[in-house]
């Protein structure tokens, strides 16, 4: 949970600044900022699909995975389900408050860093990606707090219970997923954080979250050859 509790750290000291110092970061410097929170962001994701064991595993899981996401178009539902948040609020009264709460949760709490990065360390331990998306959270936040004020610290209440519960709930796969299923689930994430290293870079427009189930076909791609393997023998 230490990823966690620094994530939320990082967000409450973020729009807190942010609030105070209002818009002074100039667009070049946040710009260059988050060009290298796009690089340190391809660096994870080399790392983590240089320690796959079978690329035919990760190719089959990035393959299958994303014909399902984009059959049930993650990414679109996710955009939609942000622009349904700021419409249905926007009548209330009180809309600038809870924009300032759903907006930014939504944003720090949903996506491929998030997911892989509570995997990670419910699974091993090690908090490197949500560090790293703690860092990301934190200008993020910062911009939002110039935007909307201190209401925005707020959302890191939701950061805390969302994240810790995704935390705990991989916990629980430690005790499930065998050694080559855990190589293959990060190499494949690995492969994800790279396409989001581009995104962040501008590189390129991926539709990473569209690959998310990747993440759960790859264990399952190795229980299957493992299978077909214990059939032959």
């Amino acid at each position: 949970m230490v990823g966690t509790f620094l994530n939320t750290a990082t967000v409450l000291v973020g729009s807190s600044v942010g609030s105070i110092l209002g818009a002074r970061l100039s667009e070049k410097v946040q710009s260059t900022l988050m060009d290298g929170i796009g690089l340190v962001t391809i660096l994870i994701g080399m790392k983590l699909a240089w320690g796959t064991k079978n690329e035919a595993v990760v190719l089959i899981a990035l393959m299958l995975g994303s014909a399902i996401g984009e059959l049930v178009n993650i990414e679109g539902g996710l955009d939609a389900l942000g622009c349904a948040v700021e419409r249905r609020f926007s009548s209330f009264g009180e809309g600038d408050f809870v924009r300032a709460v759903v907006g930014p949760t939504l944003l720090f709490c949903v996506g491929p860093l998030t997911l892989m990065g509570c995997i990670q360390e419910g699974i091993t331990g090690n908090y490197s990606l949500l560090a790293t998306k703690s860092t990301l959270d934190a200008f993020s936040s910062m911009a939002f707090g110039a935007a909307l004020g201190w209401k925005v610290a707020l959302s890191a209440v939701c950061v805390f219970l969302i994240q810790g519960s995704l935390t705990a709930s991989a916990g629980i796969l430690q005790h499930v997923l065998t050694e080559q299923m855990r190589a293959e689930l990060f190499a494949t994430g690995g492969v994800i954080l790279l396409g989001l290293g581009m995104v962040l870079l501008g590189i390129k427009k991926i539709r990473v979250a569209n690959m998310l189930p990747s993440l759960a076909v790859a264990p399952a791609v190795v229980w299957a050859v493992e299978a077909v393997r214990s059939a032959m023998r």
